[in-house]
Order: structure tokens, then C-alpha cells, then sequence
């Protein structure tokens, strides 16, 4: 009997314990969903940019992106992505290429890979405003 009732107290704190953790995960992923759906951008203007190679991070618990832009005679040269820590995200990445092309971040974010493409588009502002020199 004893040994019964041992095993259903250990029952019960797993089971206490898995909840909370599982509580957790959920209050997680709320916040980072939120944080991405409420993500603004702001217009840079990169003709304003002084030439150099610039670095910039943005991170969202599940996604995180670290960012080296270089800017050359007023215009994004390249964009090399140092870290990208994502789920399924990894198509966004292709965003980088537009943001070079039309040298701009106002790009559109690649469907199926949404967050990890908004995440992507304020790493690289985040280093045009910053503008924290990469060494």
C-alpha cells in the first residue's frame, strides 16, 4: 500500500511538473508570435549611408539573425547572414538577394517562411541605423 501511494505521489509531481513546463513553451511561443506580428520597419534611406560594412541582430526568442551589411557609394553591396537560428525558416533567406537588388529593405517576406524573412529584414536595418562597424 505504501509502495502505492509513493508512486502516485511521484505521479502527480510529474504530472505538475510537466504542465508547467508545457505551460511555459505555450507562453513562449505566444510571445514570439507576437513580437514578429508587431514588428515595424522603418524607410532607410541607404544613399545616406557612409561606405563601410556594417553589422546588426534581431532577436525573437525562436529566430535570431545576425547580419553584415556592406554599404558602397550609396548602395547595399552585400548582405552576408552570420547567424540565422531558425525552425523552418531557412527560405527566407532569399530575401537577402531582393534587398541587394533593389537596394532597399521594403521587400516582401517569402510565403511559408514569414517570420524568419521580417526577422531577417530588421537584422539587416538594425545595421543600416545602428551602423556598428563590423571588424
Amino acid at each position: 500500500m505504501k509502495k502505492s501511494k509513493g508512486l502516485l505521489v511521484i505521479m502527480v509531481i510529474v504530472l505538475i511538473i510537466a504542465g508547467i513546463m508545457l505551460g511555459n513553451y505555450f507562453l513562449g511561443i505566444q510571445k514570439y508570435q507576437k513580437t514578429v506580428a508587431e514588428m515595424t520597419f522603418e524607410n532607410v534611406d541607404v544613399s545616406q549611408i557612409t561606405d563601410g560594412t556594417y553589422e546588426g541582430e534581431c532577436d525573437v526568442n525562436y529566430i535570431y539573425v545576425k547580419a553584415e551589411v556592406t554599404v558602397q557609394g550609396g548602395k547595399i553591396e552585400k548582405i552576408t547572414l552570420l547567424e540565422h537560428k531558425n525552425d523552418r525558416g531557412a527560405t527566407a533567406e532569399s530575401i537577402v538577394d531582393e534587398m541587394i537588388r533593389g537596394n532597399t529593405t521594403d521587400v516582401d517576406t517569402v510565403s511559408g517562411a514569414t517570420n524568419s524573412s521580417k526577422v531577417i529584414k530588421k537584422a539587416v536595418e538594425n545595421a543600416l541605423i545602428k551602423r556598428i562597424p563590423y571588424e
